[in-house]
C-alpha cells in the first residue's frame, strides 16, 4: 500500500473527528482499511513463511496454518 493512500486514511479519520464523514468518505475509508488490512496480513504470512521451529532432537519445522494442519 503506498504512501499516498495511508495518508489518505489519516485524512479521513481526522475529518471523523471533526464532523460527520459523508456516506462516500465512509465507504472510501472502509475500503481503504480493509486494503490495508489485507496488505498486512499478506506481508504477516509470507514473513512466517520463512519461521523455522527447530526442535531438541534436531529435526526443523515449518510454521503451518492451522486449517493447513490436518490435510
Amino acid at each position: 500500500m503506498d504512501q499516498k493512500k495511508l495518508d489518505r486514511i489519516s485524512e479521513l479519520t481526522r475529518l471523523a473527528r471533526q464532523r460527520a464523514l459523508t456516506e462516500e468518505e465512509t465507504v472510501e475509508r472502509a475500503a481503504l482499511r480493509q486494503e490495508y488490512i489485507d496488505a498486512y496480513r499478506r506481508n504477516l504470512e509470507a514473513q512466517l513463511k520463512g519461521v523455522r521451529f527447530v526442535e531438541p532432537d534436531g529435526t526443523v519445522t515449518p510454521v503451518v496454518k492451522k486449517e493447513d494442519r490436518y490435510e
